[in-house]
């Protein structure tokens, strides 16, 4: 299809036929970059990781999910232009939008949420008892996280510098150097530190403030990231999904909330709102905290902390926080899995494959990781022992999990099989609707068919009365890593007696 630029330049974009959206059309600068190796990386992520392995259908990857978000990302921008013409939304402000969309997921790490959730943190957590040990870091000091937002930036200018691809935004009316710096920031929130700061951000000014809520809404989460996600995770899992993003689309406005212009819906559309909270905590219950799948991605992440620094990944050398090494080739490092994500050369080479290649490798460092991997292919899988629900929220609970693990292998008075510390695996799951303990829907704003200019929230006394008041909710599941029934029996017992033990706990067994 062909339109024409003011300029009265042909823009030919290019057409998708994706099997949630339909047939879809993108910008000629958005197929430029999807057509890149850092973009196409995302192929070989598992969007919803480790679930897969409980879930056939849950096959999808980070790539369509991508290019799903960036299309819904136009379509609101469009919505709204076409709406409030009196909002100045540029074309300028619509290609950035969808770029941000499109690469806003592009710093994930191998099973996505796996890897910057659960094993990152690990090895960072490792590394800095080994720099304690070594007088590298003080008692009370932390190495400084790292998470998948910042990830996406790094790449996205990694990816604009390796493609030569700033020439082609300028082609296309945008503005490299003011407009990268939106782009990222629509990711990733400000970008440096803004305490005092009326206004955080240097992309747009303040009266384009609701462009900042479409690709990552970080007021209230209503934004195009979860819509893709919730109707493409919903049809690969199999799992019915209440909320219509299409009429969003079609009741979204601006309105100007605590002097600010923010993305609103209309009043009537608070039930439907609901249904996307709802839906996104059923999925989370019901797929990706799964106790199966949820177990399976520990065991993955077990399998990579044992591989660590036996995976040598190539990078370039001379990025900041690089922690290479120079090898054969001259100017090179070699990066493993838990710095791959310090240098981008690198991080590019780091996917799901990863998994494949220490299944299948015969280097003797890797026994431990491989015995693992084999474990899950084989279905020979931590057995689910019991879980229980604290009769109040825990706050502390990291730093409770090793006495509950003393507390869970105390002898047994009628004596039986006796299991170690080492035997148990504890897991503790958060659940919620997006906004820790709080009702999201208190935090959406409504405007009435009277008066479409002003909005405000969902008075308490005024919203559905047979809906839950109870936001989030802790579980503690425990697991045990000895497979065999005499294990398996024994470990239920000694569970049955912690509980008895802790009487704040409420709990159940497994089966």
């Amino acid at each position: 299809m062909v339109f024409f630029s003011k300029f009265y330049r042909p823009i030919i974009t290019k057409v998708f036929n994706d099997p949630i959206h339909g047939s879809i059309e993108l910008h000629p600068l958005l197929i430029k970059i999807i057509d890149t190796p850092q973009f196409q990386r995302l192929r070989f992520i598992k969007q919803l990781g480790g679930v897969y392995f409980v879930y056939p259908g849950a096959s999808h990857n980070r790539f369509e999910h991508s290019i799903g978000v960036g299309y819904l990302a136009g379509k609101l921008a469009e919505a709204l232009r076409s709406r409030q013409p009196e909002l100045n939304i540029t074309d300028r402000d619509v290609l950035c939008v969808q770029i941000a969309g499109l690469c806003h997921d592009l710093g994930h790490g191998p099973f996505s949420h796996l890897y910057d959730g659960m094993f990152l943190p690990k090895a960072l957590k490792k590394k800095e008892k080994e720099m304690r040990k070594n007088g590298e870091l003080g008692e009370e000091e932390k190495l400084e996280e790292w998470k998948h937002e910042k990830g996406s930036c790094d790449m996205l200018d990694h990816l604009l510098k390796e493609n030569n691809l700033e020439p082609v935004m300028k082609k296309y009316g945008l503005k490299p150097e003011k407009d990268i710096t939106f782009i990222k920031e629509m990711i990733a929130g400000p970008l440096q530190e803004s305490e005092g700061q009326k206004w955080p951000y240097e992309g747009r000014k303040e009266k384009k403030s609701f462009l900042y809520e479409i690709v990552s809404n970080k007021k209230n989460g209503v934004d195009v990231d979860k819509f893709d996600y919730l109707a493409r995770d919903s049809s690969y899992l199999g799992i019915m999904n209440n909320f219509d993003f299409r009429r969003f689309l079609q009741f979204a406005r601006v309105c100007e909330v605590d002097g600010r212009k923010t993305i609103c819906t209309r009043d009537k559309e608070e039930d439907h709102m609901y249904h996307l909270f709802y839906t996104r905590h059923r999925l989370h219950k019901r797929a990706c905290q799964h106790r199966v799948s949820h177990i399976i991605q520990e065991m993955i992440a077990e399998a990579f902390l044992k591989a660590d620094g036996h995976i040598k990944i190539e990078g370039s050398l001379g990025s900041a926080g690089s922690e290479g090494t120079i090898g054969s080739k001259g100017s090179r490092g070699l990066f493993t899995l838990s710095t791959a994500f310090k240098n981008m050369e690198a991080y590019t080479k780091l996917t799901d494959n990863v998994f494949e290649e220490i299944l299948n490798s015969s280097d003797p460092n890797l026994q431990e990781s491989r015995q693992i991997l084999q474990n899950i292919i084989s279905r020979k899988i931590y057995k689910f022992v019991g879980e229980t629900t604290p009769k109040n929220p825990i706050p502390d609970w990291k730093t409770l999990k090793s006495s509950w693990k003393d507390g869970l292998v105390e002898p047994l008075p009628e004596g039986g099989r006796k299991l170690t510390r080492k035997h148990f695996k504890i897991l503790v799951i958060e659940r919620d609707y997006g906004m820790d303990n709080k009702d999201p829907i208190q935090h959406v704003h409504f405007y009435s068919k009277s008066d479409l200019n002003k909005a405000k929230a969902m008075p308490k006394e005024k919203g559905s009365r047979i809906r839950t008041t109870c936001f989030s909710e802790q579980l503690i599941r425990v697991f045990c890593k000895e497979i065999d029934d005499k294990s398996v029996e024994a470990a239920k017992k000694h569970f049955k007696q912690w509980l008895e033990r802790n009487p704040y706990l409420d709990g159940s067994e497994g089966n």
